[in-house]
């Protein structure tokens, strides 16, 4: 059995998937990019400002479920151009501590709505 997660502050989905599913104890959700949820834009004025949007929705989507960074036990991020690793990795770490998740950090040629960048997580309520 399992449901769907929800956020009042997290931007919609652009498709026909959901914000997230919940089942076995872990939380798996979808890939947020830098869309404000009020404007329905991308923050994109520079890598960073998307990136932190990033990161803003997520916190979104794990406070509205009741969770916490603490929580998230995996995390993929998908980046357009891997010499942005260094900025993402001191934005990532300004947001968790140890034990860190682990992570997967790929090139993608393409993302949604030319995101620079895109992050998925799966967190855990036992973490």
């Amino acid at each position: 059995m399992s449901s769907v997660l929800k956020s009042d502050r997290a931007p919609e989905p652009i498709g026909p998937y959901v914000l997230g599913r919940e089942a076995g104890g872990l939380l798996f959700f979808s890939g947020q990019i830098a869309l404000d949820r009020q404007t329905g834009e991308m923050v994109a004025d520079s890598f960073e400002a998307e990136a932190r949007q990033v990161f803003k929705n997520i916190d979104f989507m794990l406070k509205d479920n009741g969770l916490g960074f603490e929580n998230v036990v995996k995390t993929t991020i998908f980046l357009a151009d891997m010499a942005d690793f260094p900025v993402i990795n001191e934005i990532y770490a300004a947001h968790f501590s140890e034990p860190y998740p682990a992570r997967s950090c790929v090139a993608a040629k393409g993302l949604p709505k030319g995101a620079r960048v895109e992050i998925e997580i799966i967190a855990s309520r036992q973490a």
